[in-house]
């Protein structure tokens, strides 16, 4: 029923993360009904998209396509980075929210995908062979596990882990716990669990009353 471009269109934006065919087919509607010039740049803004961007030869986060050497990230390109850090994480967006925290000063290495045999991702998926490089070439002295606390998550952890532990590298894992402002009432057992694993000791000076009575 609908005109063959139309529903070229929206069944395209139905193959992106998230969008079903009725978001799939608001969209394809909006850009019809919409200025012309809106389809037009964004037509434009795709193409340059995949003509200057690729992803960083080093870390697989993003990168300007160079054709005068490696495309390197703005990442791995900053010598003010910690090179003796390299954090793991599974993807693009989770680098993006460490950044956020402004707390990760050394470098990353974005696996793409998780460990995940239902899906068909397996063992020889993951970019194990670059992460041992870097490790052994670039002075790596600390690998963070950064990726999600869920099963798949944790798989991948536990076998990078044991794939670099022969390396001469301090393998670490994201701490994880109660969020701030969050209520014990509602926290899982795991997130319990390891709130209390990873307890730390308070460090006061008690001369001093916090409360006055």
């Amino acid at each position: 029923m609908l005109p063959e471009e139309l529903f070229r269109l929206s069944q395209r934006f139905s193959r992106l993360p998230g969008v079903g065919e009725k978001t799939a087919l608001r969209y394809a509607m909006f850009l019809l009904l919409a200025d012309p010039a809106i389809a037009r740049g964004l037509g434009q803004e795709l193409i340059a998209l995949h003509d200057n961007v690729t992803p960083c030869e080093r870390c697989g986060y993003v990168a300007r396509r160079s054709t005068e050497g490696p495309s390197l990230c703005a990442i791995c390109s900053d010598h003010r980075r910690d090179p003796s850090l390299l954090c793991v994480v599974a993807r693009v967006q989770d680098l993006l929210a460490i950044e956020r925290s402004g707390a990760m000063r050394g470098r990353y290495h974005v696996l793409g995908k998780l460990l995940s045999p239902l899906e068909g991702v397996h063992a020889s998926d993951l970019p194990i062979a670059s992460i041992r490089s870097r490790i052994q070439n670039e002075g790596i002295r600390e690998v963070l596990l950064a990726t999600p606390p869920t099963v798949d998550g944790e798989a991948s952890a536990l076998f990078i882990a044991q794939e670099i532990g022969d390396l001469e590298v301090r393998i670490s894992r994201l701490a994880s716990g109660v969020p701030h402002g969050g209520d014990l009432e509602f926290a899982d057992q795991i997130t319990l669990g390891r709130a209390i694993d990873g307890r730390h000791q308070v460090v006061h000076d008690f001369s001093e009353k916090v409360v006055s009575k």
